[in-house]
């Protein structure tokens, strides 16, 4: 997220074509394991347009907020019930790990203070394109290693202190922009042993605090400059709904794909994205 102080008063008057590929971008990006950094940096750079705002970027966080607590809603009333003695919810790996709840709040530890400290960093020089393409290769080749070492035999009831902290610490990383929240915390579970639809659940899961806390920070920031503009509310509730439908359809996606099928497609994606961006950053300047 930006600071609000930077895009407030510039904030520019945004056409349907923009707020559906963004909101398309965000959704899909955010849970494939494909850098939404990447792709939302890079797309208004290549297409000439203008930065879309704060406004406009949280409409986006809360949409695929909103995915995520859509599609594991039932998951996370469990979650909760368990996490204070309480028996409720029917998922048999769930109720075999009753301490889920705080082995979350253990593994969301490392973002909430890595974030805080390298937040200016990472909304600043590390949005380089030299920066981004390097994150993008460097996770692809760490992905690859994850799906050849990986032996995939853990569920998410097995997940433990040790697998949240790792798993969380991967989450930290993702700050930097290129790295992909899903893409690094699926390898460190993979890294963990835990077969790819559990990683994948549990990095969503894991993924849900965070991206609520950046919300609500970016959220204050959007009040103290005054709300959300006139001309950005229309923008503001489709940016919400389309980000929230492309975000539920990639996590949809990907927990079936995963459970009959690797990483190397994203992987080689991430690859061939990456070439491009170096090129593309060799051969052009952004636009200011």
């Amino acid at each position: 997220m930006r600071r609000a102080a930077c895009y407030h008063n510039a904030t520019p008057i945004m056409s349907l074509l923009q707020v559906t590929v963004l909101a398309a971008i965000q959704g899909f990006t955010e849970f494939l394991p494909i850098s939404s950094s990447a792709h939302l940096a890079l797309a208004p750079w290549l297409l000439g347009w203008k930065d879309q705002g704060l406004a406009f970027d949280i409409a986006l966080h809360l949409g695929t907020l909103a995915a995520v607590l859509v599609y594991f809603f039932r998951d996370w009333l469990q979650i909760l019930a368990q996490g204070f003695g309480l028996r409720f919810g029917h998922d048999p790996e769930l109720k075999r790990n009753p301490t889920m709840l705080w082995l979350l709040a253990l593994g969301s530890l490392p973002i909430g203070v890595l974030g805080y400290i390298f937040k200016e960093h990472a909304e600043t020089t590390l949005r380089s394109p030299f920066v981004i393409a390097t994150m993008l290769i460097a996770v692809a080749i760490l992905m690859a290693i994850a799906e050849r070492a990986s032996r995939r035999q853990k569920t998410i009831e097995h997940v433990n202190t040790f697998d949240a902290l790792a798993i969380g610490l991967a989450q930290a990383i993702a700050i930097i922009p290129g790295t992909s929240r899903s893409g690094i915390t699926i390898t460190a579970g993979l890294a963990r042993n835990l077969e790819r639809a559990a990683a994948a659940r549990f990095s969503f899961l894991l993924s849900t605090p965070a991206i609520a806390a950046a919300g609500a920070k970016a959220f204050y920031d959007l009040h103290k400059a005054g709300g959300v503009p006139p001309d950005m509310t229309v923008p503001f509730i489709l940016g919400i709904f389309l980000s929230a439908i492309s975000g539920l359809a990639a996590i949809g996606f990907l927990m079936r794909y995963l459970r009959h099928a690797s990483l190397h497609v994203f992987i080689y994606y991430r690859i061939v994205f990456g070439i491009i961006v170096f090129a593309l950053a060799i051969l052009r300047s952004p636009a200011e």
